[in-house]
């Protein structure tokens, strides 16, 4: 076990070594893993290509994937890797799916006339893989007699090695051409952006021959002991508990957030191992942290080009569920695994470069290459538009089933779709639709700390607004709402769209004679409504929010509802990311992922209650006056499940799961837990919250 484990950890780092380990004072090494730059390029020259041949995406089609394949079969082999496969992302796989993603290993080798064996990898294998895609969450768009599915190589994204496999970042699609994956329109919005976004550049005087979005993740989830875990089923199956009394200690005194990483636990050398294989497959995790409730953790990257930082992110994922369990932990990526503590998150952080490197929401970046303050305020102007007339879509992005636990709940924001500039921006925006004329300056300030021996701390004119769902961060947005378990193709998929057909009106609005600056105050005008710098946990500010037509949609089923919406199916359309087909059968498998985990969690808690919980308060009195209800707990959700499996329209079904989930399974949880603060602790059989929240106190 220990050798198979070492295959896929660096060469420098032995499973059966000390407990804690740190990345050599080196830099050596970063990427190693990884098929580009100058990893690759000694492979490439052998075959009569430049390492640059690969860092654009015409590769693929201008006759040189043969020798590009032949370069990766090299590689493969010095690195003693001689599997490959192509790496997909399966709809509907957030949440459960072991590292979400989709895969075949296939081995490089084939026989020759002699029947011998021979290495071979040629462009046909690179580019293209065949699998069956039936049997993956597709929404009516496939059958079990019509198939087919293929993987297609994305050059967006490098190739990389783990272990003894190669990796080939790819989209899959029927054959009927149908996506069958969360890339494809992921990439058809990435198209969507460039091409709306040069347009309107080029309006504005700045020509350039594409821009792109880059991301940076932020990854919040816990460690728990895994004995305990391996206690638990609800965890085991669903990620979250189900059931389960509050420690006597949670998150009250705020004594676990960024407190230094223990050495008395392995939580810390959990995360060093994390990020040394991060490390080799060029995956800068540059910030790692405890999070606010007990057992939680960050793990954050710097930012990178979209396609790229989501493959990075899934991958991470996984990593972190594989290296956990050598650590003795287990590594738990729902949004909320546990009541009464913060759940997780994974901020998206958000902007729009240019081919040349300009940020377009820097703005002394943004003046610098182009000389004028104009383009800005039409930019911003562009996105709040965005913002106010799609809300309803930025919802939908995140209606993860983890989700329904977290928004709102001061840890994540409540599911009013705004967007914090902070009063500096904000002002200078109403001067912008006033007429004024000057150029946006980031402002700062100074704080004197009154200590002679402290110097002055230069800091934003703007502080943090943690309750807005989207709000300005200089230089970035940040999607403050995404769920810790999410792919976040979708959240991105929807902002490249959104964004790129408000460019679209902008440019049409142009072409049609009207001046851009007129363009952008009426945009501005008309979405103002989104703007919104107050506390949004306020229930008075929510009211009014509301009642000003803000977008606001508390339930996950009722947002899922929204992908088939005439404006939301029109829009997709226009951009060329999904057809009224794609539409629907994405929101079928949202459906179906959303009642798919609650229908899980139910069984859980059936399987819980009759084999751990019942028998524990048996055995503390045979006569005990909470068996009774405790039995017709079982009896509620089975009933409830029952009528879960006769409703057959999927809307329908997630909107009885969301009952039972969010109400029947609450009050059974209230009924069990207070059995748990009865039952003598040598006789309950389940890992408490004690058990699981606390490494740095229950582990030697």
């Amino acid at each position: 076990m220990l050798s198979r484990l070492n295959r896929i950890t660096p060469r420098k780092y032995s499973i059966a070594n000390g407990r804690h380990r740190c990345l050599s004072a080196s830099l050596e090494g970063y990427g190693e893993h990884v098929f580009r730059g100058e990893v690759a390029e000694s492979y490439l020259r052998k075959h009569g290509l430049r390492k640059e041949v690969i860092e654009t995406p015409e590769w693929v089609t201008d006759g040189s994937a043969d020798k590009v394949a032949a370069a990766v079969l090299d590689w493969a082999l010095r690195n003693n890797a001689t599997l490959y496969c192509h790496w997909f992302q399966p709809l509907g796989s957030s949440g459960l799916r072991h590292g979400m993603t989709g895969q075949v290993q296939n081995s490089m080798f084939e026989f020759d006339k002699q029947g011998l064996p021979k290495w071979s990898f040629t462009a046909s294998n690179l580019l293209k893989g065949e699998t069956d895609g039936s049997s993956f969450l597709h929404g009516k768009m496939r059958a079990t007699h019509s198939a087919g599915a293929y993987a297609v190589l994305d050059p967006t994204s490098p190739i990389f090695l783990r272990g003894d496999t190669v990796f080939i970042p790819s989209c899959l699609v029927s054959y009927n051409g149908d996506p069958l994956d969360e890339k494809t329109p992921l990439l058809r919005a990435a198209d969507a952006l460039s091409r709306e976004g040069k347009r309107l550049l080029k309006h504005l005087g700045y020509e350039v021959s594409g821009v792109h979005a880059n991301i940076g993740l932020e990854q919040e989830l816990f460690f728990v002991p895994r004995e305990a875990y391996n206690r638990r089923l609800d965890l085991q199956m669903t990620g979250r508990t189900v059931l389960g009394r509050d420690a006597p200690r949670g998150q009250e005194l705020c004594d676990h957030y960024m407190a230094p990483p223990s050495l008395s636990s392995p939580a810390l050398s959990c995360m060093q191992d994390v990020q040394n294989q991060a490390f080799k497959l060029g995956i800068p995790l540059r910030t790692r942290h405890r999070e606010v409730a007990p057992n939680q953790y960050e793990l954050a990257s710097l930012y990178g080009t979209m396609t790229t930082q989501i493959d990075q992110n899934l991958m991470v994922m996984q990593i972190c569920e594989e290296v956990a369990v050598q650590h003795g932990l287990a590594a738990l990526l729902q949004e909320k695994p546990f009541q009464g503590v913060n759940g997780s998150g994974k901020h998206n952080n958000w902007s729009i470069a240019t081919s040349d490197g300009t940020n377009l929401l820097n703005v002394k970046q943004l003046q610098a290459t182009t000389g004028t303050g104009e383009i800005f305020p039409v930019i911003m102007a562009a996105i709040v538009k965005a913002v106010f007339q799609h809300g309803d879509l930025l919802r939908l992005a995140i209606a993860c089933p983890g989700n329904d636990f977290r928004l709102g709940a001061c840890e994540a924001p409540p599911a009013l779709v705004t967007t914090h500039l902070g009063d500096d921006m904000t002002s200078f925006l109403e001067g912008y639709i006033n007429g004024s004329t000057e150029s946006y300056t980031a402002q700062t300030k100074q704080l004197d700390l009154g200590v002679s021996v402290l110097a002055p701390v230069e800091v934003p004119a703007e502080d943090r607004n943690r309750t807005s769902l989207f709000p300005y961060g200089g230089h970035r947005f940040e999607f403050r709402a995404v769920g810790s378990s999410q792919n976040v193709s979708l959240v991105n998929t929807v902002l490249a769209t959104i964004v790129a057909d408000t460019f679209r009106e902008f440019s049409d609005a142009i072409e049609k004679g009207q001046m851009p600056k007129t363009v952008a105050q009426k945009a501005l005008r008309e979405s103002w409504k989104a703007i919104f710098n107050g506390n949004g946990y306020d229930q008075a500010n929510q009211a009014k929010l509301k009642e000003d037509g803000v977008w606001c949609i508390n339930s996950n089923v009722d947002a899922i509802r929204r992908y088939t919406a005439p404006k939301n199916v029109a829009l997709f359309e226009r951009m060329r990311v999904l057809n009224a087909t794609g539409c629907t059968a994405r929101q079928e498998v949202l459906f179906t992922q959303y009642t798919g985990v609650v229908e899980v969690e139910a069984k859980c808690l059936i399987d819980m209650l009759q084999q751990h919980v019942i028998p524990s308060v048996r055995n503390t009195n045979t006569t005990h006056p909470m068996l009774p209800e405790l039995m017709a707990c079982v009896m509620t959700v089975k009933d409830a499940l029952q009528e879960l499996h006769t409703t057959e329209v999927s809307a329908e079904r997630a909107d009885k799961a969301r009952v039972l989930r969010l109400e029947t399974m609450v009050k059974v949880r209230e009924i069990v837990d207070e059995a748990e603060a009865v039952v003598p602790a040598d006789l309950w059989t389940l890992a408490t919250y004690k058990d699981l929240l606390f490494l740095d106190h229950t582990l030697p």
